[in-house]
């Protein structure tokens, strides 16, 4: 059993939380940061995260690309979260790669690395506080219990999450509908694409923007990535009239680049 770790998270918050103001006065603020502060801020996050488990495991620390593959898909995906990384942050993940198997994918968040390996390889555990990852199959830690999510349970959440929308990642959703109503109304109505659909038209919004929203939502899994090209498969909706769709209309950079 291995654990796959959401470390953007992790590094983040912990380099954040090292970082120190100076104020030198005459209009000249200075951050500064110590690298065996924000390291081990990290290391004692993770280890929070092992020690819940009381069999022997390995811990595989997953970190997002600095491309996006949904911006091909909306521009202004997540553009509220073009904010400087905090002191150190580059540092850290270049130490943790000498202790830790660190996995990036291009173009990819650590959201989709994580769902593509769990169901490439399964019966590993997902350590994330984020929902999204409700939509992939197999025992979820959301740092503070574990849940075994099915198949069925991911797909529902999936719909669910398009309906609701994410303002943190910068899709809407329905307008008005939030995770309560999005329930309410799949559950009376079938959680199938024409329950999403009906709901997106009676805000006067078509076809077109649920399938954006459903491919912003989606978090890959290994149906969802074409392993040999190295890219995402857009989603497509099952029970609806859209073709097949491969991916090839998205552009994806695929070259080997630091972590940044």
């Amino acid at each position: 059993m291995k654990l796959l770790v959401d470390a953007d998270y992790i590094v983040y918050k912990s380099c954040a939380s090292a970082e120190t103001e100076i104020d030198w006065g005459d209009d000249v603020i200075m951050v500064i940061s110590q690298f065996s502060q924000a390291l081990a801020n990290v290391k004692r996050e993770l280890k929070k995260i092992e020690n819940a488990f009381f069999s022997s495991t390995d811990t595989i620390l997953f970190f997002s690309d600095s491309i996006n593959f949904r911006k091909s898909i909306l521009d202004s995906y997540k553009g509220h979260r073009n904010r400087k990384k905090p002191c150190g942050y580059r540092r850290v993940i270049e130490e943790l790669k000498t202790e830790y198997e660190v996995i990036r994918m291009d173009t990819l968040e650590a959201d989709d690395a994580m769902g593509i390996y769990a169901t490439l390889h399964p019966g590993n555990i997902i350590c994330s506080p984020d929902k999204d990852m409700r939509q992939i199959p197999g025992q979820l830690y959301d740092l503070k219990d574990v849940t075994l999510i099915s198949e069925s349970d991911g797909h529902q959440w999936h719909y669910i999450q398009t309906m609701a929308g994410d303002q943190t990642d910068g899709y809407s959703g329905v307008p008005g509908i939030g995770v309560k109503r999005a329930t309410e109304l799949l559950s009376k109505d079938g959680y199938i694409w024409p329950t999403v659909v009906k709901a997106f038209a009676e805000k006067g919004l078509d076809e077109d923007i649920a399938l954006q929203n459903a491919r912003l939502a989606k978090i890959l899994t290994c149906e969802d990535y074409d392993l040999k090209a190295g890219r995402p498969i857009l989603w497509t909706p099952s029970d609806a009239h859209h073709g097949a769709d491969d991916g090839a209309g998205i552009q994806l950079q695929t070259d080997k680049r630091p972590v940044t």
